[in-house]
């Protein structure tokens, strides 16, 4: 009868040591799995590398000429024309000279199959340099520069604001153009500085 009292007293210290071991156990085990977990990635929008595109401007006063440029990734064939175009307005950063007057506005862009629809402001019209070797130069800046960075596209079909049936000086814009990249060749003499194309009015 006299060791229950001692029974009782080592079981009473002994239930709050396991209790508080168990506790140091299991904060020890979690600690020990947190250590050797691979932390989930944080939500952050990836990046892709830049994409290279070429814009055709003006070189010599006579010919086409491309220009690479740097512009951020889209995964929106809409989005990156007008991004293209965009750049095409803002004009060269190297020796060219632009092939779009200045105030020449992109207003939409649009993509239908091999087909793409730009409509410029009255401004690219009213604004180009007389001649049809000026216009031929502004008009193909864009047709190429398109057709160029979009190999789907294979027809560009310009209007002025909204006009379908367009009319520069000396281009009719009625039908959509396709790309001519002979217009990056120079004038073979000095009487030959304006490209030719079945697309020049009749006077």
């Amino acid at each position: 009868m006299a060791l229950q009292p001692r029974k009782r007293v080592n079981i009473s210290l002994l239930i709050p040591s396991l209790t508080i071991a168990l506790v140091f156990g299991v904060m020890l085990w979690q600690k020990h799995r947190a250590s050797h977990e691979v932390p989930p990635a944080p939500q952050m929008r990836q990046l892709a590398g830049k994409r290279t595109v070429v814009l055709f401007f003006v070189a010599d006063g006579t010919r086409l000429a491309r220009e690479a440029r740097e512009l951020d990734p889209c995964d929106d064939a809409v989005i990156c024309l007008d991004d293209v175009l965009e750049e095409l307005v803002n004009g060269p950063v190297g020796e060219f000279d632009e092939a779009l007057p200045e105030g020449s506005v992109i207003n939409t862009v649009r993509i239908d199959g091999d087909l793409a629809g730009v409509d410029l402001n009255r401004t690219f019209a009213d604004a180009l340099p007389s001649g049809s070797s000026a216009e031929m130069l502004a008009v193909y800046s864009i047709v190429d520069t398109i057709a160029v960075n979009f190999p789907q596209i294979t027809r560009v079909k310009l209007t002025i604001e909204g006009n379908d049936k367009a009319l520069l000086r000396h281009l009719d814009l009625s039908d959509p153009l396709v790309p001519d990249y002979t217009l990056e060749q120079p004038p073979q003499n000095d009487q030959d500085t304006a490209p030719v194309s079945p697309h020049i009015k009749k006077p």
